[in-house]
């Protein structure tokens, strides 16, 4: 293995390590902070390798890996969400009097199989990404912090995951041998080759492997009809975990999904296309109707990631009739936008849940601007950002959407995606109206999570993102310019 492809792997290497020491340290020394704090210093290691270190790029590092300017961004985005996620952990987890460390070694394991996953252009890497982010999820999500809260069910969350999880790797797998036995290779960039080459166009055993693939990922993604797991989970997981889930396994998701759709040409076929548009248009209608009806905000956040990867859909599907570098371009943004913001919401809740008891129904958020306004701002800020409403970075996002569906001749999906849009107005604008009423009359001072202090990790983080959630809508040029480049490289 040369130079190059080791400095190319070093943030993964990097990940690796910083996994390992944080196992050895809990092992010996059972220190909440301290393990939080090298939890902290491993990811942050393996987010700055590269200002140090000039990435080779792209460049194919081993036959089951493609390190270029779009993993790099991905992994990027993950490891700065595993950041998020470390510090809103330690404060969440720290009130509940056990012994904690083991969150972190499993959050290091999954941020690592998700780096894997954004990086992945071969179906072993695929595989082997998605089940080291799952397996690590089984446990997070029942990481017993609810023992006394009978009003929360982590671990029928994490059995419920658990298994539909295995029956989506089961399909994806067994979808995968399928287009082995007829391709004769694992590669995505190989597989158009053999399709020109085997006549697979109308070959039935290869069609079916395809869309055994496309129902593992949409499970994954939490698209309809595959998302019923998805408002029980949320749920019942702690807020940190449900964070974990809504931004680093989505996103690293959708982007070996891209680089697979691209890479195969699967839009030659006629059915990729269909199937898409049914699971965008479904998810965008069902998700937004689910989350009118609503009363906990984390369910809430559920159904609305529902109707946002259904928009997302819209993007991929354009990949069909226009340039593949503007799809990536378009996607890249608004799952950036989308991440930015779903972080800072479940921050928010996070840090009303530090006292030590969810605060997570729209009746605990009544009256918040009048209880705690930074935490009303921030909230405020990331409803009207998952709306789109100008000067948010979500309007931006849907601003791309609409820009490649117009292109792409869209219109039916277009239209779904104002109505759903339009429904979701009604449901963020709820909580912003809860939020301004007078405070529930029951809440004694003391008693008030949302009058608690908050360590200064959390506000740097609710500060952090809502500058970028306001500052990406108000000037998003940098972004796309750099969005520009890696998508002209893909």
């Amino acid at each position: 293995m040369s130079n190059d492809v080791i400095l190319d792997l070093m943030q993964i290497i990097l990940l690796t390590l910083g996994t390992v020491v944080v196992m050895i340290t809990a092992a010996f020394k059972r220190d909440h902070g301290l393990v939080n704090a090298l939890t902290l210093v491993s990811l942050s290691a393996a987010l700055l390798v590269f200002v140090f270190i000039a990435p080779v790029l792209p460049q194919q590092a081993t036959i089951l890996l493609m390190i270029d300017g779009y993993s790099l961004f991905f992994s990027t985005l993950i490891i700065i969400g595993a950041l998020v996620v470390t510090t809103l952990a330690y404060p969440y987890f720290e009130k509940h009097n056990q012994q904690n460390e083991e969150f972190y070694i499993l959050l290091m394991i999954g941020t690592l199989g998700a780096v894997i996953l954004a990086a992945s252009n071969h179906f072993v890497s695929f595989f082997l990404g998605m089940e080291i982010l799952s397996i690590s999820l089984y446990a997070m999500i029942a990481y017993p912090i609810h023992k006394q809260d009978a009003a929360k069910f982590p671990l029928e969350a994490s059995v419920k995951y658990l298994i539909l999880s295995g029956l989506s790797s089961a399909s994806i797998l067994f979808g995968v041998a399928l287009l082995y036995a007829q391709s004769g290779t694992l590669s995505f960039d190989a597989i158009p080759a053999a399709v020109a080459a085997l006549e697979l166009d109308a070959d039935p055993v290869f069609i079916v492997g395809l869309m055994m693939i496309m129902a593992g990922v949409a499970f994954k993604l939490s698209l309809v009809p595959f998302h019923i797991w998805t408002p029980d989970v949320y749920e019942g997981a702690p807020v940190p975990v449900t964070a974990f889930i809504a931004t680093l396994s989505k996103a690293a998701m959708l982007a070996v999904s891209l680089r697979l759709i691209i890479a195969a040409k699967a839009f030659q076929f006629e059915q990729v296309t269909i199937v898409l548009s049914l699971l965008a248009a479904a998810s965008m209608i069902v998700g937004n109707l689910l989350a009118v009806q609503q009363n906990n905000v984390k369910r809430i956040l559920a159904y609305s990631s529902i109707a946002h990867l259904g928009y997302l859909l819209v993007v991929i599907i354009t990949a069909a009739v226009l340039p593949d570098s503007l799809s990536v371009e378009a996607m890249t943004y608004y799952i950036a936008a989308y991440f930015l913001t779903s972080l800072a919401g479940f921050a928010v809740i996070s840090a009303l849940s530090n006292a030590g008891r969810e605060l997570d129904d729209i009746s605990d958020y009544q009256g918040l601007f009048w209880r705690n306004p930074w935490l009303a701002a921030v909230m405020t800020v990331v409803l009207l950002s998952l709306a789109g409403i100008p000067l948010t970075v979500g309007f931006i996002g849907k601003f791309y959407i609409f820009s490649v569906g117009v292109e792409g001749n869209l219109w039916f999906l277009l239209s779904l995606l104002i109505i759903g849009s339009g429904i979701g107005l009604y449901y963020y604008l709820r909580l912003v109206y809860a939020m301004l009423l007078s405070p529930a009359d029951m809440l004694k001072p003391e008693a008030d999570a949302a009058k608690a202090s908050l360590p200064a990790g959390i506000h740097l983080v609710l500060a952090s993102l809502t500058a970028l959630i306001l500052y990406l809508g108000v000037y998003p040029a940098p972004l796309i310019a750099t969005l520009q480049s890696l998508a002209s490289g893909f």
